[in-house]
């Protein structure tokens, strides 16, 4: 449901490109920006990879605001459509809530240093030469895959299950279905597994065999981890970001409509 959110001061975040830098210099003459520091809320002027650039800045800060995207760029999955002359400050209080909670990836290294990294659409491993990847898989401590052998596996949440998931003919999740997607890159063994849905609940665990042989990076949306051993993911509620959409613009709505695109 929309609603007045009471949000009365607001912060402006822009991608560098000429689009946003444009329409940015229309909406600075048109309404009262506060740094961010002094806002309730944020306006994020780009495409989906400057979002998500601009909301793993705020989770690394330590201080998130409710965000509204407005595209600027390509494809927009995670943005607003732009309308010139719109009353900004009325459209972002009238706007849904969608609250969206990231994976959290903690990843050892071969030479034992551990690395926590957040990711709001999906957790990859990755072969990193030319030899095929061969990983243990494990769900809430439990061993479910002794040897994946192949170019790897991803974890995708639902808001990052049209992405790169979607493109390894994994399944799309509805925004509320409270799932993960497990979905493997390529496989060669088990020939015929193809992924799980899984309670977002859930732990994974991704042990790396021959490590050294066939060394694998883990890549937590664009932050990217080399020659791991160890992998867990599990999704970090106390980091929950939440994202304003238009009414009947809300990303739960354009996740089903992405499964009748043809």
């Amino acid at each position: 449901m929309s609603s007045n959110h009471g949000f009365k001061k607001l912060a402006l975040a822009v991608s560098p490109t000429a689009q946003a830098v444009e329409t940015a210099t229309e909406l600075r003459s048109s309404h009262d920006w506060v740094a961010m520091e002094a806002a309730d809320a944020l306006v994020v002027l780009g495409g989906d990879g400057f979002m998500l650039q601009t909301l793993h800045a705020m989770l690394d800060s330590g201080k998130t605001l409710p965000t509204y995207g407005i595209n600027r760029g390509t494809v927009g999955f995670l943005m607003n459509r732009y309308r010139a002359k719109a009353k900004l400050l009325e459209k972002v209080n009238r706007s849904r809530s969608i609250g969206i909670s990231p994976l959290r990836m903690e990843a050892t290294t071969q030479d034992g240093k551990s690395q926590v990294e957040y990711a709001i659409n999906e957790v990859s491993l990755l072969r990193e030469t030319r030899q095929t990847a061969k990983m243990e898989v494990s769900v809430d401590e439990r061993v479910r895959i002794r040897e994946l052998v192949g170019d790897g596996v991803l974890v995708a949440t639902p808001a990052g299950s049209t992405a790169y998931n979607l493109s390894a003919n994994g399944p799309i999740l509805p925004l509320d279905s409270e799932l993960l997607a497990l979905t493997p890159i390529s496989p060669f063994r088990p020939r015929r597994w193809r992924g799980a849905i899984l309670p977002d609940r859930s732990t994974m665990r991704f042990k790396v065999h021959e490590p050294d042989k066939r060394p694998v990076a883990a890549v937590a949306d664009q932050k990217e981890v080399r020659d791991i051993a160890d992998v867990r993911v599990e999704i970090a509620r106390d980091r929950e970001l939440t994202l304003l959409f238009d009414p009947g613009h809300s990303l739960d709505e354009r996740i089903v409509a992405e499964q009748f695109m043809v």
